[in-house]
């Protein structure tokens, strides 16, 4: 080879290797950061895995897509889930240090659609300083409400009255008998409303309305559920916010004896007016889907399990023959009632009424070795910790004895999510089931009519609405 030859090979390495370092120390800390980001796939283009992470499935499962997906890549992912790169945690430590970082690391992010139809300054999905007023209101309420014997009144009578009318009843639709229950709870302790009452009527069938459409494809064309779901919140909101005006006129009170919701919204000087119909709304909301369905895998459940449905019926045969015929439940009772708050438990880890929330990253944020990129979706999914074997033992089957030893304010058990977002009516619904199965257990038999189960699309719901067979017990 000629002199000039090797020098201009010489020449060429050189300037290849020092291209190659260039291009080496420029982009060497993207590589390093980019390789923390957890293992996984994006999926296909734009939709990415969306449609196999949304495939229906039992929801005491975690389904196909997370049982191949922690087997293949661990319980922290990568994938590409909606229309936005995400981390998706099946881990307690990093789920639980998402919800106790809210507004600091992370931040409520659902997608646009959800905002469309709820509302921008709904609680469920406002952020910041207005999520901590309404958040503050809430949890004010809900402290003066528990320890309100009217209140509690209310949802045994209306228990009552649901259980009376299936006395000479072979079969019941169970979703929709427990839908019912909860409304009319939830309706007269918000806006002081009756179930015989107009006004009832009009706001129940378009919260119908409403519930369809929160729950199906988010396309804004007219004759759609979604679109009409949209223009069934417009009409809720303007009659809840003509029944504040007309209470307003009153002087705050209703025309009952009974307080609600409205009589100490309308106090509140921190909460605008939108902001009041928004939360009466919300409240409406929360009282009503969440607080059935768990009714209805506690019923489900129970039907598959009769020791636990036999030390149950126990415990409310006790309480029953401490008190007077006729006389209400109050909120001693309800603390007395230890096993039918492990049976509630069980059937929260069990059945899972929320299987994951949405948040995103406020900045680049490293745990456990692994890079959160600012701006990413990340998805914390309870219901993959609440079935993980590693931390519960038997954690498929419906055993509520193990929280006679289990802590339920632990890192491993989230059904009402945690930190600043934990649901804050969560114990109000409690009662509620608890009072219910105080009358159901001790006047009915049932069982299950068609094999029925719940099933996560990801909200729950059961197909053909668990349809009971009912027997009516005669004392």
């Amino acid at each position: 080879m000629s002199m000039a030859g090797g020098f201009w090979i010489a020449l060429l390495v050189g300037f290849v290797g020092s291209l190659l370092g260039i291009i080496v120390n420029h982009f060497l800390p993207l590589f390093l950061k980019f390789g923390l980001v957890p293992k996984g796939t994006f999926g296909w283009p734009v939709l990415g895995e969306t449609l196999s992470f949304l495939k229906p499935h039992p929801s005491n499962s975690t389904g196909t897509f997370l049982q191949h997906h922690c087997s293949r890549y661990g319980k922290v992912f990568k994938s590409h889930l909606f229309f936005s790169p995400t981390v998706v945690s099946c881990d307690q430590e990093l789920n639980y240090f998402i919800l106790q970082n809210e507004d600091k690391l992370f931040q409520c992010s659902y997608p646009k659609p959800i905002h469309g139809i709820l509302g921008k300054i709904s609680m469920l999905v406002a952020v910041g300083d207005t999520h901590k007023r309404l958040r503050n209101v809430a949890l004010s309420l809900v402290t003066t409400t528990k320890s309100n014997p009217q209140f509690l009144n209310d949802i045994e009578r209306t228990a009552i009255d649901i259980l009376d009318s299936w006395k000479h009843k072979h079969q019941v639709t169970f979703c929709e008998e427990a839908r019912k229950f909860t409304f009319n709870v939830i309706v007269k302790q918000v806006l002081g409303l009756t179930p015989d009452e107009p006004e009832t009527a009009k706001i129940l069938e378009d919260f119908l309305t409403f519930m369809r459409g929160l729950i199906s494809i988010p396309l804004y064309i007219p004759g759609t559920p979604y679109a009409r779901a949209v223009k069934a919140r417009t009409r809720i909101f303007s009659t809840v916010k003509a029944i504040i005006e007309e209470r307003r006129r009153n002087g705050g009170k209703s025309n009952k004896s009974s307080s609600d919701f409205l009589e100490i919204l309308l106090c509140v000087d921190t909460l605008s007016e939108d902001e009041k119909v928004s939360f009466a709304l919300d409240s409406l909301l929360g009282g009503y889907e969440t607080t059935s369905l768990l009714m209805s895998m506690l019923v489900h459940f129970l039907a598959q399990s009769p020791t636990a449905l036999q030390q149950l019926k126990v415990e409310h045969q006790n309480i029953r023959n401490l008190k007077k015929k006729d006389e209400f439940l109050n909120l001693d009772d309800y603390k007395k009632m230890d096993f039918t708050q492990n049976v509630i438990n069980e059937a929260l880890r069990y059945g899972n009424v929320v299987k994951f929330v949405h948040r995103k990253a406020l900045k680049d944020i490293k745990f456990k070795g692994y890079l959160i990129p600012s701006g990413w979706k990340v998805l914390p999914v309870f219901s993959a910790v609440h079935l993980d074997p590693s931390l519960h033992a038997s954690a498929f089957e419906f055993h509520p004895w193990r929280w006679e030893s289990q802590d339920q304010t632990c890192k491993k058990f989230t059904p009402f999510g945690g930190g600043s977002r934990c649901c804050p009516g969560s114990e109000l619904a409690k009662v509620e089931v608890a009072f219910f199965l105080h009358h159901l257990v001790q006047n009915f038999r049932w069982s299950i009519e068609d094999g029925d189960q719940p099933i996560a699309y990801p909200y729950v719901e059961f197909q053909r609405g668990l349809t009971l067979k009912v027997d009516h017990c005669s004392k």
